[in-house]
């Protein structure tokens, strides 16, 4: 999801994603692990990314409340 779609979001579906977005992650990387190798490596970067503009939106709404 874009940023603008995000702060559309409450604080609560917010942590929910958050912990998706890290729980999706971990399983990639035990998947790599086990295997040795991933399907999609680029995923790795998106979801990193997603779990950073997550956390952003959640510290810039728990700054102006």
């Amino acid at each position: 999801m874009k940023a603008h779609e995000l702060r559309d979001l409450s604080l609560e579906e917010l942590k929910l994603r958050v912990k998706e977005e890290q729980e999706a992650l971990q399983k990639m990387r035990f998947n790599k692990a086990v295997a040795g190798q991933v399907e999609n490596p680029a995923r790795f970067k998106m979801h990193r990314r997603e779990l950073a503009r997550l956390t952003t939106i959640i510290a810039e709404m728990e700054s102006n409340a």
